[in-house]
């Protein structure tokens, strides 16, 4: 089962379910994990071939998205679901298979269609980097910024690095294989009835106006939510109104 990091405790409210996205872990969601964790249960997930969890040879979403109900299986059955990026399409496609588990959905910018721009050159970064000579983080991103790689992701990436160990705590061989399928978005049939906000960063260009007629389609009941001023990292760089979001949706 994925690696989990649990906060707070069982409440009369579903637990809620926070599934990060590409090159992340559960550990990049722990300020609104934790504050999220005053009227519920949280559990946060490393994604198989990220953080703590198993690695394995597919990473596709149907896949993705049967090790989420695995975990919402071993905690009742019976959850909210948060997904940004790569897991809001896994969210998406959990709730379009196992709809009986999920009460409310929010997905946090992404769309569920096929993108265009690989993240593979940023693979190609972090194998880069001479492990050998790093002692601490600040080692790697030093290494990252040489190549181009932005301050911020810089950040975000040696979060995934065990500087004692001197690995990536990412299966970049698998990641990069199945880069086609984190891009894409499996064609489905199924429809998800209940609730699901699509909350956007205003300035970010991932949910767009022509993805709504898709949206609709599989998710009836969808709603649409912009935060002002965010990019594609609505909630690390607006994670209190993205908090105030979530509290008045899922509450």
């Amino acid at each position: 089962m994925l690696n989990t990091i649990i906060h707070g405790t069982p409440t009369d409210l579903p637990p809620l379910l926070i599934v990060h996205g590409l090159f992340g872990s559960a550990r990049n969601w722990g300020v609104i994990a934790k504050r999220m964790s005053d009227t519920r249960q949280v559990i946060a997930v490393d994604q198989r071939n990220h953080g703590d969890s198993p690695r394995a040879p597919s990473n596709t979403y149907p896949d993705m998205a049967a090790d989420l109900a695995e975990v919402i299986a071993a905690h009742g059955g019976y959850c909210d679901v948060l997904g940004h990026s790569m897991g809001g399409k896994a969210a998406m496609v959990l709730a379009l298979q196992n709809g009986e588990m999920v009460r409310r959905a929010v997905i946090a910018d992404i769309a569920p269609v096929s993108y265009g721009h690989s993240q593979s050159h940023h693979i190609a970064a972090m194998r880069a980097v001479d492990l050998s000579q790093v002692t601490r983080r600040s080692d790697a991103q030093a290494q990252l910024a040489a190549q181009g790689t932005d301050a911020a992701l810089q950040a975000f990436f040696t979060q995934s690095l065990d500087v004692a160990e001197k690995r990536w705590k990412l299966n970049l061989d698998v990641l990069e294989d199945q880069m086609p399928h984190i891009l894409g978005f499996p064609e489905m049939s199924a429809r998800f009835d209940g609730p699901v906000l699509f909350l956007s960063g205003a300035v970010s260009d991932y949910v767009r106006p022509e993805h709504r007629e898709r949206i609709k389609t599989l998710f009836p009941n969808a709603k649409f939510a912009k935060i002002p001023d965010a990019g594609h990292w609505l909630h690390a760089e607006k994670p209190r109104e993205f908090e105030a979001t979530l509290r008045a949706f899922l509450g």
